[in-house]
């Protein structure tokens, strides 16, 4: 460890990072080089507070520092991917639970640890689980600042998104035609961004 760095420095640089990222409200690319060094430090810091643990009587204000800034560094790791899968899920409902639009993006892609793509998917497989059980009567991927007033909707096909099927038979949704479908089944293709409601 560094004689030069003060303890929880690299800490407060992975919350500065954190803060940085809802400011501009963006997710920043995941800085693994950051969290490696930090779960470095905190095993030189075990390290050296194993021997100081063991003397009787009370505990030496050396182990005292240094468990603070055990503590510490535990804490902002925590925060640091909390924030992270926080930030996660929100952009998984910002689609409508559209995993394959959120990991085809590039952009998005690159900025992630292959960690939190798994927890991406297994968020999603739990999701579809959960709402396997009550699909014919809720649909919660549906989105709920706005209430339909009609069952019906008229659409415009903004991108390409293929061939549907909906319960009147498929619909082949091509680039700037408009339909008059059942609000439910396209309600997710409107939170995607393939349709727009006229």
């Amino acid at each position: 460890m560094s004689d030069t760095r003060q303890y929880g420095e690299l800490a407060t640089q992975l919350i500065m990072e954190s803060r940085r990222s809802t400011q501009t409200d963006t997710l920043l690319k995941y800085n693994d080089s950051l969290v490696r060094a930090l779960i470095r430090e905190q095993r030189d810091l075990e390290k050296v507070a194993e021997p100081l643990a063991l003397h009787d009587g009370p505990p030496a204000p050396a182990l005292i520092v240094i468990e603070t800034a055990i503590n510490r560094n535990k804490r902002c790791l925590l925060a640091y991917h909390t924030h992270r899968t926080d930030r996660l899920r929100d952009m998984y409902w910002g689609v409508g639970g559209a995993l394959p639009h959120i990991l085809s993006n590039q952009d998005i892609r690159s900025r992630l640890s292959p960690h939190e793509v798994d927890f991406l998917r297994e968020y999603h497989t739990s999701i579809m689980e959960f709402r396997a059980d009550f699909a014919d009567e809720l649909d919660i991927m549906a989105s709920i600042t706005q209430p339909p007033k009609d069952l019906h909707a008229l659409v415009k096909v903004v991108r390409d998104c293929g061939e549907i099927q909906t319960e009147l038979g498929s619909i082949n949704f091509k680039k700037g035609e408009r339909y008059m479908v059942r609000r439910a089944d396209i309600e997710h293709l409107i939170v995607q961004g393939y349709l727009e409601e006229v």
